[in-house]
């Protein structure tokens, strides 16, 4: 990356900072939920439902904020999502109800879907497509970065200032976008790719990702993989310990193993990276999602402590260390006008459907038990290892033909 100018520095580094503003911003919930509830007197439903109306929001802001992004200058729609979400998270101080409650998270939401594609596209316009993968890894490395450092403001803000007073601190990105403003000319960002004459940017729109039934299959096929990509990680997160501590006996702190199983997450995502830069998405894929499956299987066998934090790293490594590789494939895959709707459309419905697991695997854990729990997840990876095969556009001597196309005939 040193033959980068610093003006493509700069904008690389915010693309790849943001990731972690946001995820510190949305995971300000997974801290509060329970003063939250108490609060203003709510249900366990109602409580659960500011999660869900949030991942709702980040479906409609991906949709709305990718088709923008290609439409327009990226970057200044970038600082956009930035600030919808900020704004958004810090009004939630002034919250007395919780139907105001619901509208902020679903704006906030709406911000956090449509930052990811944006920042994914600005980072593939600037790094040369064979280190996408491995520049792409510090993105998704930055959000677990987002989530630790939530945690800590959690500790340090809440005990004083209430709940509210930990989500008056989500306005803190706003002099990250005040900075971008000034010390970064959106004009002259790199754009490997564009070719005004050829993107006719004001054409571009959703209904590209299917403009084909070969392109369709790669749509709905990479989907999958994203949803598949999120029921596993909320299962990881959401559910692991309280089974593992209560279904199996294990007596752990969740705060050991949550440091644990992201520290293996950053790993993964860098080995990740790495394979998919060097070897492919299809030998990348294939590995960690066979990985996968048979770590989050294995889990079952812990008995102790220790294997509890070494199992959580290891299937930490393998079940998250995927997700950055999706918005370097997805940005390879389709032509530079849609890639932005792409990435955001990809991931988002992959969010809004994968974050139903958790109820899922609750139904499941109350009506059966841990090992079909692990089964039913296990089997989620064989199901996004077929779609993985079923992509033409991912074996090696197709997909190393990517990364400059123009024209959605070009990728069928």
């Amino acid at each position: 990356m040193n033959n980068l100018n610093k003006n493509d520095k700069k904008a690389l580094f915010a693309s790849i900072f943001a990731s972690g503003l946001d995820d510190l911003n949305v995971m300000f919930l997974s801290f509060t939920l329970g003063s939250i509830i108490t609060h203003l007197g709510l249900t366990g439903v109602q409580g659960g439902f500011i999660s869900t109306i949030t991942n709702l929001g980040m479906l409609a802001g991906g949709l709305f904020f990718g088709v923008l992004a290609d439409r327009y200058n990226k970057f200044k729609v970038f600082k956009l999502t930035i600030l919808v979400f900020s704004i958004a998270t810090g009004l939630i101080f002034f919250t007395e109800s919780i139907n105001y409650l619901y509208i902020m998270r679903f704006i906030a939401g709406i911000g956090v879907g449509g930052q990811y594609g944006v920042a994914i596209s600005i980072m593939g316009g600037i790094v040369p497509s064979d280190k996408l993968g491995r520049v792409s890894s510090l993105n998704g490395i930055m959000g677990q970065v987002g989530s630790i450092g939530s945690a800590m403001l959690a500790s340090l803000i809440a005990p004083y200032f209430g709940w509210k007073g930990l989500f008056l601190f989500g306005l803190l990105p706003i002099i990250f976008v005040l900075w971008m403003h000034v010390a970064i000319d959106e004009k002259n960002i790199t754009d490997r790719g564009a070719n005004i004459a050829t993107d006719k940017k004001e054409k571009a729109s959703i209904k590209e990702l299917f403009a084909t039934k070969k392109l369709t299959h790669q749509t709905l096929a990479l989907m999958l993989m994203t949803t598949v990509q999120i029921a596993g990680y909320f299962g990881l997160m959401n559910w692991l310990p309280t089974m593992m501590q209560q279904s199996l006996g294990i007596k752990a702190s969740s705060n050991l193993w949550m440091v644990s199983t992201i520290l293996g997450m950053c790993v993964g995502m860098l080995v990740f990276g790495n394979i998919l830069d060097h070897f492919g998405p299809r030998l990348a894929y294939g590995i960690f999602l066979t990985c996968s499956m048979l770590s989050v299987y294995f889990f079952t066998y812990v008995n102790s402590m220790t294997s509890l934090l070494i199992g959580g790293a290891i299937m930490g490594f393998f079940v998250n260390g995927m997700f950055s590789g999706y918005g370097a494939v997805c940005t390879r895959l389709y032509p530079h006008h849609i890639r932005t709707i792409a990435n955001n459309t990809i991931l988002n419905v992959g969010r809004a459907v994968g974050g139903f697991s958790s109820v899922i695997i609750g139904f499941i854990l109350d009506n059966a038990g841990v090992t079909q729990v692990m089964l039913f997840i296990a089997s989620l990876y064989i199901l996004s290892f077929v779609a993985m095969l079923s992509i033409p556009a991912l074996q090696s001597k197709n997909y190393a033909k990517t990364g400059v196309t123009k024209t959605t005939e070009s990728l069928v």
